[in-house]
């Protein structure tokens, strides 16, 4: 039987050809020292990087229907292209725009804004806290006499997007231009995907449907497609750390003989494997919607906490030079921290697959 009509978590030969393709795009346009310097600019976004990915390769359309400019494909695909994009710790709004606004305007059916996502001639951004979780409370701004006033805190690469969508009192989602909108930098821990407030002061903007039903899409295939990502962080780390645990030497012997260490990069190993299973059930789930809320739930309890100790092995194992600032570690690290509360922390997720499963605490 071929890996193409196997279920489940094995990859196809179309998801690995879309890996090569990416991580060939990564390797020569996304180097951690280019994005070292980015983080340290008042440009932390790589739009040359986004135009590449969304234009030249379609990825922005990735999960838009082909009668609309997309590519008509699933969830499985999205997800090896954030594998891709954490192994760089690429700063493009690639989960933001490509992944939760998509899925939030396929729910509205907003077929205009999607064909224009899918052309790569617009960014969007869902106005909801990147804390936010499936099913939690979300925040929303006042409609008074047609315009829109308030509000939203914590929202991931607004300050790139052209439309976001904004939840109103009335219960419905709004499509607002950035320009109507002021956006402001907050102290983002991972620069590479900065958070900003967005203030509307009597905004024009156009109903897209109702807000509940298209958040909670956006965010459940937010949150399963987010482990695709700390899959690619954790990946890279624990890579990157064996290869330089064999290359550095200590008493003239290679640092990666000690038992000690191998004990751990062991353990971290059974971590990440444990974590791409998880990531790639949820993916598979979304893309087919079965049992979709359970693997969701079931990859975010495990994916942050896996994501963030792979990080710190790997800061920890390269010794003096993961204190650098030179060294991307700190990027890795910074990135799964933050991606460990987004979309729901594992504490969340652990009591809505208690709900989902009937194993709910006495």
């Amino acid at each position: 039987m071929s890996a193409q009509s196997e279920p489940g978590l094995l990859y196809s030969e179309e998801e690995e050809a879309l890996r090569a393709a990416v991580r060939d795009l990564l390797t020569d346009h996304c180097d951690p020292a280019g994005v070292i310097t980015r983080t340290e600019s008042a440009t932390p976004h790589d739009v040359s990087l986004w135009k590449s990915l969304a234009d030249s390769m379609g990825l922005a359309g990735l999960l838009i229907p082909e009668d609309l400019g997309g590519q008509g494909a699933t969830h499985r695909e999205a997800a090896v292209v954030l594998e891709e994009l954490g192994r760089a710790v690429a700063p493009v709004p690639y989960l933001t725009s490509a992944v939760v606004a998509t899925e939030a305007l396929l729910a509205c059916g907003a077929d205009e804004l999607l064909a224009e996502l899918a052309s790569a001639t617009t960014i969007a951004a869902l106005a909801v806290g990147l804390h936010v979780a499936p099913g939690g409370a979300v925040p929303h701004v006042r409609l008074e006499a047609g315009r829109l006033h308030g509000e939203l805190t914590g929202i991931a690469d607004a300050a790139v997007a052209d439309v976001l969508l904004v939840p109103a009192d009335d219960g419905g989602l709004y499509a607002v231009g950035a320009a109507d909108a002021t956006v402001t930098p907050q102290v983002s821990l991972d620069l590479t995907r900065p958070v900003a407030r967005v203030t509307l002061d009597g905004a024009s903007g156009h109903r897209l449907g109702d807000a509940e039903a298209a958040v909670r899409r956006a965010l459940r295939a937010g949150a399963g497609l987010l482990a695709s990502e700390q899959l690619g962080l954790a990946d890279w780390l624990l890579t990157e750390t064996v290869r330089y645990l064999k290359e550095r030497k200590q008493f003239n012997r290679q640092v990666g003989g000690f038992q000690a260490l191998k004990h751990r990069l062991a353990g971290l190993w059974l971590e990440v494997a444990g974590l791409r299973a998880a990531a790639r059930n949820a993916a598979d789930a979304l893309a087919t919607g079965e049992d979709t809320e359970v693997a969701v739930a079931v990859a975010q309890a495990y994916a942050g906490q896996a994501a963030v100790h792979a990080a710190e092995e790997a800061l920890q194992l390269h010794g003096g030079i993961g204190m650098t600032w030179e060294h991307p570690v700190h990027l890795f690290l910074k990135r799964a921290k933050a991606d460990s509360v987004a979309y729901g922390a594992a504490g969340t997720h652990r009591e809505r697959l208690a709900e989902l499963v009937d194993l709910r605490a006495p």
